[in-house]
């Protein structure tokens, strides 16, 4: 009986001894389970790191506004094209070659009693025809040896006797503004004449018998205001009567 008891007591001793080994060993699943966090842990500086990676692209981008900015070299080169722009209209982007060739052609075109883009002549041209094309006159007015019909749009002037002949064909285009005495000098030669009314300088080459070709240069700038295509028969037939 007795020794009965000792074998019950020992296995109770024995299964407490199991059941305390059993605990024991799942602490370390909780520690596992610990070490499972620090893991977490360590994860958690990535998102710094990325936010370190958004600050390099911002000083990316800080290192890049200089060349935005070079946009301020966008500028230059605005101002660049500005300046093409005008020369462009000035005429000084104008080769020396341009240059002879628009002179001969103005040249060609006075003896013709023409100035470039128009198509109405001195001598031959009424002013009744160019009325119906392009309409009134911004301006009509006396003046010298006749009536001055200015049409400002077309940057062109007729000047026309009493019979509605024109005798004068005037343009002031903007390619023409450009030019000099020199320049002129250096394609057309001397001119045949030359005149003064008021500040502007008159330089007068005979294109043929019928034709003068005027560039009016006023002292102030030196380069030419306007050109005129002048028939000078026709400035005076039909005036007195």
């Amino acid at each position: 009986m007795i020794t009965s008891v000792k074998k019950l007591t020992c296995l109770l001793l024995l299964s407490g001894l199991l059941s305390l080994t059993a605990c024991s060993s799942g602490k370390p699943d909780t520690a596992s389970g610990g070490t499972s966090a620090p893991a977490a842990v360590t994860e958690a500086p990535a998102t710094p790191a990325a936010g370190n990676v958004s600050g390099a692209d911002e000083g990316a981008a800080a290192n890049a506004e200089p060349v935005t900015t070079d946009g301020g070299a966008a500028d230059g080169a605005a101002t660049v094209t500005g300046d093409a722009g005008a020369a462009g209209e000035s005429g000084a982007a104008a080769t020396p070659e341009e240059r002879s060739k628009q002179l001969n052609e103005l040249l060609e075109l006075a003896k013709q009693g023409k100035v470039p883009g128009v198509e109405y002549a001195a001598h031959s041209g009424m002013i009744d025809e160019v009325e119906a094309a392009w309409g009134d006159p911004d301006l009509k007015e006396s003046a010298g040896k006749g009536v001055y019909s200015t049409y400002s749009k077309k940057s062109v002037v007729f000047g026309f006797n009493k019979g509605m002949k024109i005798f004068d064909v005037r343009s002031s285009a903007p390619d023409l503004q450009s030019l000099t005495l020199k320049q002129i000098e250096a394609v057309l030669g001397k001119p045949d004449a030359t005149a003064v009314n008021g500040e502007d300088n008159i330089y007068i080459y005979q294109a043929n018998k019928q034709y003068q070709l005027k560039f009016i240069i006023p002292s102030s700038t030196g380069t030419v205001n306007h050109i005129s295509v002048f028939s000078e028969q026709d400035s005076f037939n039909n005036m007195a009567g």
